[in-house]
């Protein structure tokens, strides 16, 4: 505990206005560069007193929680940074070398991460009997928060799958026993972080001038689905979110929809008059050069 106004020995000692001072430490602390502590991080360190404390008056060391009712900072809500259009995707599945043995299976990779929006610890630990092709679904087994889902999955995965099943896996695979999907050059199960720097590696030889990972398919997956309308709680499922707040995060990065609305809407959208334009077909309306004369 920061030392505040006196030395404190005794978790007895602890009550609420002393963690409060310490929370508003935390937001006032300033790093060795100047820089403020994150709200994940004040968040952490907070989560750890509330927890302590917690344990402390279950196992009765303390007759009361004094932490109790203390509110963790609100972490910051980012949006994704990149979303991929259809065309950027094509781009970089294209990078991969399909006349190599591993360039198939990336190829297979990066198309059940474009199809099924999975994260990639759960791809890692996809297993042979978790593809049902003929139900054209993935079973993720325990994903995040140790909770089982079953995904749909694209025809174009299933075939990417099926080719390195059949052409490549069983060089890769020297353990008969081994039933991990994807496997590396040494036929051992590939590990999440490869997975990053291969996905990363791509995306760079594709030249979009976007950046990301296996997370910017997700992202993807997520937003073009909600963009040709569907729900966001079949987008919840799938991306096996637990609160539909998290999920909502995407409807702010669909801006299609608002855009299309926007358009059809708002009297400065378009350079022609809204009362001129054809209402079955706004988007296609062409513009017309305004008048040199103010009105």
């Amino acid at each position: 505990m920061c030392n505040l106004t006196r030395q404190l020995h005794r978790a007895q000692d602890i009550t609420k206005p002393i963690l409060e001072r310490y929370q508003r430490h935390l937001f006032y602390y300033r790093k060795t560069n100047g820089q403020p502590l994150s709200f994940g991080r004040q968040s952490i360190l907070m989560t750890s007193l509330k927890g302590f404390f917690k344990w402390l008056a279950k196992n009765n060391y303390i007759l009361y929680n004094p932490a109790s009712e203390i509110e963790l900072p609100r972490k910051e809500r980012r949006l994704p940074k990149s979303i991929l259009t259809a065309d950027e995707a094509e781009t970089i599945l294209g990078q991969a070398n399909i006349r190599e043995p591993l360039g198939i299976r990336d190829r297979a990779i990066m198309e059940v991460f474009y199809s099924t929006g999975i994260r990639r610890a759960e791809l890692a630990s996809l297993s042979i009997y978790d593809i049902d092709h003929a139900r054209e679904t993935l079973f993720i087994n325990q994903g995040k928060g140790k909770k089982d889902r079953v995904v749909p999955i694209g025809e174009r995965a299933l075939r990417w799958i099926q080719k390195y099943t059949n052409q490549v896996r069983g060089k890769l695979n020297v353990d008969p026993a081994q039933t991990t999907l994807f496997l590396n050059y040494k036929g051992q199960p590939i590990v999440v972080d490869s997975l990053s720097f291969m996905v990363r590696d791509y995306i760079e030889q594709a030249q979009i001038n976007k950046s990301g990972s296996c997370h910017l398919f997700r992202h993807t997956m997520a937003t073009v689905m909600l963009e040709n309308g569907a729900d966001i709680r079949f987008i919840q499922e799938m991306l096996g979110h637990a609160k539909l707040d998290t999920t909502q995060g995407y409807t702010r990065v669909s801006i299609t929809k608002l855009k299309q609305i926007h358009n059809a809407t708002h009297p400065a959208a378009s350079l022609k008059p809204r009362d001129q334009r054809n209402p079955t077909d706004d988007n296609t309306a062409q513009p017309v050069e305004p008048s040199d004369t103010v009105h």
